[in-house]
């Protein structure tokens, strides 16, 4: 591949980045705001008011356990709802076709709108923590470990929500899956709890959830407590990455959901 090829791809990379960002930037009180307010409720509630009857939760006082847990719950579900409402806005303008006709490979694509996502998760992360100092300490026993698992987890979310978007077909379609799947996923994925207080069956349950690994991963490096060794957590995150991108791509090489 030429010098002059790369930089094209780098060029239409950042293009579509710079889209996306600046698509849920002027929109940030409808983008950025409300997640904020509503984990904010959470930690006011669930961390304040029924953590004081709860107490500890694995050594640790409830409302610091929890913060690790409401942070990846915001970066995961914007991370989602970025690309999946995006692209999906894409297809129904019908503004998408000049994306895919146009000599940029269909993997800069994705990785743009992908991007695009991990930035608002990451947006939304920052200012969930900031937020929770109002509540709790900040916490960090591995600094690398948190940051890497963030970026995982929002590069995961956003190839699911661009496969959402692929087979979406109304906007009501958007919705389907963060409603049923994404949403019980991520309250059983150990946010509130530790996967010890639950029945061994219940347990093995949840080992299916991809969640827990990543909430799990986050909390050691926050407060160095996990339920499962780290490199476990890593390896099934980027497992699913694989997967994930490899499925966005054959669907947009394929041009399922598009082509008509």
């Amino acid at each position: 591949m030429s010098d002059s090829h790369l930089r094209d791809y780098w060029t239409a990379f950042r293009t579509i980045v710079s889209k996306e960002v600046l698509r849920f930037a002027r929109i940030w009180v409808q983008t950025v705001l409300p997640p904020v307010i509503t984990t904010a409720l959470y930690f006011i509630i669930f961390g304040g008011l029924i953590g004081e009857r709860i107490g500890e939760m694995e050594g640790y006082r409830y409302m610091d356990f929890i913060v690790p847990g409401l942070i990846m719950l915001a970066v995961i579900t914007n991370s989602y709802a970025n690309v999946v409402s995006s692209f999906f806005g894409s297809k129904f303008q019908r503004h998408i076709e000049e994306l895919l006709v146009s000599p940029i490979p269909n993997s800069v694509i994705i990785l743009g709108f992908v991007f695009g996502g991990v930035a608002r998760g990451l947006a939304v992360g920052v200012a969930v923590l900031l937020v929770s100092l109002f509540f709790s300490p900040l916490s960090i026993h591995n600094p690398g470990v948190m940051l890497i698992i963030v970026l995982m987890t929002s590069i995961l979310f956003a190839l699911a929500g661009l496969i959402n978007g692929v087979f979406a077909r109304t906007f009501d379609d958007i919705a389907i899956v963060p409603t049923f799947i994404l949403t019980p996923l991520t309250y059983l994925g150990g946010v509130f709890y530790s996967i010890s207080l639950l029945p061994e069956f219940w347990q093995g349950v949840s080992m299916l959830n991809p969640i827990l690994y990543m909430v799990d991963a986050f909390r050691y490096g926050s407060l160095g407590h996990s339920d499962f060794p780290i490199a476990m957590s890593f390896a099934i995150i980027a497992g699913f990455i694989a997967v994930m991108y490899g499925v966005a791509l054959v669907l947009l090489n394929r041009g399922v959901g598009i082509r008509s």
